[in-house]
C-alpha cells in the first residue's frame, strides 16, 4: 500500500487487513500458536513461535504503514524496542542523547549498556554545534525523543539526520509522544523509528507492546535476530489488540489533542501555574519547528506550578476524571509526577540539572469532554488553594 494510493485513516483500518483464506474473515484471527510441524527437518512455513507466529506479519505491514517505513518489527515493549536498537552497538561504540529523556531510557542505557562497555552521553540537542563535535569525535548511534519525554523539547530532526549521515552515525527517534500519526521521522531523514505501542498505537491502557520501524532491511534483519535471540517477541492476542487499536489511531489522536490544546491554553491563563510546556502553544521556545516538521501537537503537556512539592502531590491525588498513573496516549486522561514515577531512577542532581524539577507535573489528555476535564483541574485546584 503506498503512500499515493489511500489517506492516513484509510491505511490505518486496512494495512495489512486481507480476508482469512480458509474462512473469509475480515479480522485477522488469533494464531495461538508455539509449535509448528514441519514438512521435513529444517522444512517450514513457520519454525517456532518466538521467531514466528501468522499474527506478526498483517501487524507489522500495518505499523508501517503508518509510519510510512518499508519494514517494521514488533517486540515485546517500548523498552524492548530500544533493547533491539542497542544490539545495533558493541563494547567501545558511543551513543549520544538528549539530556531529556524517559527515565527508562536513561536507567536502560546508563545503568545496563554501560556495564557492558557501550559509552552513553548526554549534551542539549537544539545545540547543533554540540551534537556535531560529538559525532566529529566518534557517535554510532544518536538516539532522541521529540517531544521529548517529559519536558516537550522538539529537536531539529531533519537537521540531526543529515549530521548523523555526514558523520556514519545511525539516527534512531522514539516517537511515542508525538504518535505516528502527528509526526513521521523517516520522512525527514531519520535512519530507525521506535514506539511505545503500549501508548498511542495501543490507546486503551491494556497492552505493553514496542515496534521499530525503518527503511533498512539489513536494520529490519538484525531487529527481527534481536526478537528471536533475546526473546524480545509479543504473544499473540497482545498483537491482536494492537492492530484493534491502529484502527482508529487518528480518531483518538484527533480528540486527544483538541483536549490538549483547550487545557493548555486554560492552564495557561490560571495563577497557580507558572509555566505551561505545550508545542501547540506560540509560548512553546519551539512553536515553529513543531509547526513545521509535526502535523500536529499530540496529546501531551506538562507544566510548572506555583505549589510545594506537598501541593503539587495532593493536586494530583485530587482528581476524579484524571487518573493519576504512569504511561500516555490512553483514551482517559492520566497525570504523574515524573521526579517521583516516571524519571525517580534519575539522579536528583541530573533531574534538576537539566529542569526535572519537583515541581513538574505531566499529563496525558484523553478523549473525555474538556468541560468534564476543566471542572476535574478546578474541583481539584480548590484543594490546595
Amino acid at each position: 500500500m503506498s503512500e499515493k494510493e489511500v489517506g492516513y485513516r484509510t491505511r490505518s483500518v486496512h494495512a495489512g487487513q486481507r480476508p482469512n483464506e480458509l474462512t473469509g474473515a475480515v479480522v485477522t484471527p488469533i494464531y495461538q500458536c508455539s509449535v509448528y510441524a514441519q514438512q521435513s527437518p529444517g522444512e517450514f512455513r513457520y519454525d517456532y513461535g518466538r521467531s514466528m507466529n501468522p499474527n506478526y506479519y498483517p501487524l507489522e505491514e500495518a505499523l508501517a504503514a503508518i509510519e510510512y517505513a518499508s519494514q517494521a518489527t514488533v517486540v515485546s515493549s517500548g523498552v524492548g524496542a530500544m533493547t533491539a536498537v542497542m544490539t545495533l552497538t558493541k563494547s567501545g561504540d558511543r551513543v549520544v542523547m538528549p539530556t531529556d529523556v524517559y527515565g527508562g531510557t536513561y536507567r536502560l542505557f546508563k545503568q545496563f549498556f554501560e556495564k557492558y562497555g557501550v559509552r552513553c552521553d548526554q549534551i542539549d540537542f537544539s545545540d547543533l554545534n554540540k551534537v556535531e563535535d560529538a559525532l566529529r569525535a566518534g557517535t554510532k548511534l544518536l538516539y532522541m525523543e521529540s517531544p521529548s519525554n517529559p519536558l516537550l523539547a522538539i529537536y531539529d530532526l531533519r537537521a540531526l539526520a543529515a549530521l548523523a549521515k555526514k558523520y556514519g552515525a545511525v539516527s534512531v527517534v522514539d516517537n511515542t509522544f508525538a504518535s505516528p500519526y502527528f509526526q513521521n521521522p523517516l520522512k525527514l531523514g531519520i535512519d530507525i523509528v521506535l514506539h511505545s505501542c503500549s501508548k498511542y498505537i495501543g490507546g486503551h491502557s491494556d497492552i505493553v507492546g514496542g515496534a521499530i520501524m525503518t527503511n533498512d532491511p539489513a536494520v529490519r534483519e538484525q531487529m527481527d535476530f534481536a526478537r528471536k535471540s533475546m526473546g524480545l517477541h509479543l504473544d499473540p492476542f497482545t498483537m491482536f489488540l494492537m492492530r484493534r487499536g491502529i484502527k482508529t489511531l487518528p480518531l483518538r489522536c484527533e480528540r486527544q489533542q483538541e483536549n490538549a490544546f483547550a487545557i493548555a491554553q486554560y492552564l495557561e491563563k490560571h495563577p497557580l501555574v507558572e509555566r505551561v510546556l505545550y508545542p501547540g502553544l506560540p509560548s512553546h521556545p519551539n512553536h515553529e519547528l513543531a509547526k513545521k516538521q509535526m502535523s500536529g501537537f499530540s496529546g501531551m503537556l506538562s507544566c510548572y506550578f506555583r505549589l510545594s512539592l506537598e501541593q503539587s502531590k495532593k493536586l494530583i491525588s485530587s482528581f476524579k476524571i484524571i487518573t493519576l498513573a504512569e504511561s500516555l496516549g490512553a483514551v482517559e486522561s492520566l497525570v504523574e509526577h515524573p521526579a517521583s514515577m516516571t524519571h525517580q531512577k534519575i539522579p536528583r542532581e541530573v533531574r534538576e540539572k537539566h529542569g526535572l524539577s519537583d515541581g513538574l507535573i505531566r499529563f496525558s489528555m484523553g478523549i473525555e469532554d474538556v468541560e468534564d476535564l476543566i471542572a476535574d483541574f478546578e474541583q481539584a485546584f480548590d484543594t490546595v488553594r
